[in-house]
């Protein structure tokens, strides 16, 4: 096991110790992990990284070296240094699964527990998320622009190593084929592929050897890259070498709306009826929207989705929204709210229902504030226990999560699946109880400018 405990803001454990020295550091607290809006332009998030966040958790445990550090730097004293010692996360999580679409104000995670316990994951949960419900979405608008093409994953080469295998997981959730990143297809079974560069056709004295060589060892249906030099005489000589029973080629440059089409046309010409087209070349959602009516069999995607596609967080906050007023395990909570300007918060413990029209469309993302909202017949609770008193009971298969993202993201209305700029799919709407009924806040959609 590798420690997770000091991949944490230094300040969660200088409010720990003050908070132990002024006597209220074990008081039960509620903390929300949500955006406080979706980036411009995109009309939802999806949710990923809770089975990283539940490993993370896991192993989150500061052992004599990491005790070490933090008194040598003078960062624990010896009352947090003891309790840190004994650290195990003994609350509850609440939150929404992966693969799940989110909103403005969606309360992704819920955390209740001590203050102590629960801030100190401040950094380790807002980390993981910011990063990888990021890739998910962005990678979500691939995946729709593609309208059922595969797109494999390849963007190892362009962040961070770690990032790069939590990037192709969140990118499998949101519908991504294989990954080119092996160490992701080890640590999450995610299929992988890869087949050659231009440099590998550049290693030999022709593009006939390096093809020979190629298809030598990857049989027939390998996937030729063809834009090495002269594209039309290395689709000759591939279709040539297989009577042209070549799987695919690839193309990494040029106008792809235009050279596709001709591409189709020559191996159409030369009996490869059947040979797919691969398309690379710094890919994002727009450029495979363009494709829609080109005869493109599958794309490759690299930079853009492990970015976020221009967006590479979600923007999600950790805040306290409810406290009791002692120790007492038993003790009420009541809520707490930041009235910053531009930063504020809404208190209260918070339940998510989607609500669901008769045609099986989602048409508003509802909060209860302290409330559970009420729910029609179409309509469904999104929020599952991931934690119960410290016990990690939310783990479930990757595939799950890939499977709830096909079936949320065909929820929403036609005006929430544009790839172009688009407003908020569906309003969030707060309710909280007064009396006998239940009662709107307001809505996000025209969000009022201090949530």
């Amino acid at each position: 096991m590798t420690s997770t405990a000091l991949l944490t803001d230094m300040y969660e454990l200088t409010m720990i110790k003050a908070a132990m020295h002024a006597g209220v550091a074990f008081r039960r607290c509620t903390f929300d992990l949500f955006p406080r809006r979706l980036p411009t332009g995109r009309s939802y998030g999806v949710v990923a990284g809770t089975g990283r966040a539940l490993e993370g958790l896991k192993d989150f445990r500061f052992g004599p070296d990491e005790i070490a550090f933090l008194t040598e730097r003078g960062v624990a004293d010896d009352m947090l240094a003891e309790w840190l010692a004994d650290y195990r996360f003994s609350g509850t999580i609440r939150g929404y699964r992966e693969g799940e679409l989110f909103f403005s104000g969606s309360p992704v995670m819920v955390v209740e527990g001590s203050f102590a316990e629960v801030v100190v994951l401040e950094t380790l949960l807002l980390s993981i998320f910011n990063h990888d419900s990021a890739v998910a979405s962005a990678a979500s608008r691939m995946t729709l622009a593609a309208e059922g093409r595969p797109i494999i994953e390849m963007g190892g080469r362009r962040t961070h190593e770690w990032a790069a295998v939590a990037s192709a997981r969140a990118a499998w959730i949101a519908g991504f084929g294989p990954s080119s990143d092996l160490e992701a297809g080890r640590s999450w079974g995610i299929p992988v592929s890869g087949t050659a560069a231009h440099a590998f056709t550049m290693l030999f004295d022709s593009e006939e050897e390096a093809f020979e060589a190629q298809l030598e060892t990857m049989g027939e249906d390998t996937t030729l890259l063809v834009d090495t030099y002269d594209v039309d005489e290395a689709i000759r000589k591939a279709v040539e070498l297989t009577d042209g029973r070549i799987g695919a080629i690839r193309i990494d440059s040029g106008d792809l709306t235009v050279e596709v089409r001709r591409v189709r046309k020559l191996l159409d010409s030369l009996g490869a009826t059947k040979t797919r087209i691969i398309v690379t070349n710094d890919l994002d959602e727009y450029q495979i929207a363009a494709l829609r009516g080109a005869p493109v069999d599958g794309f490759g995607v690299g930079t853009s989705v492990v970015t976020g596609s221009g967006h590479p967080t979600c923007g999600m906050v950790y805040k306290m929204v409810s406290r009791a007023n002692s120790d007492d395990p038993d003790a009420e909570q009541h809520p707490v709210a930041k009235k910053s300007q531009n930063k504020g918060t809404i208190g209260g413990r918070k339940t998510v229902m989607r609500q669901i029209d008769e045609h099986g469309v989602a048409v508003a993302e509802v909060i209860g504030v302290d409330v559970a909202p009420r729910a029609d017949s179409n309509d469904r609770m999104v929020m599952d226990d991931l934690v119960r008193d410290g016990e990690i009971v939310g783990t479930e298969p990757l595939s799950a999560a890939r499977d709830r993202h096909a079936k949320s993201r065909a929820e929403l209305p036609l005006s929430g699946q544009k790839i172009s700029r688009a407003e908020q799919a569906i309003p969030t709407v707060y309710v909280s109880q007064r009396g006998e009924s239940q009662e709107n806040i307001y809505l996000i959609g025209e969000a009022p400018a201090n949530l």
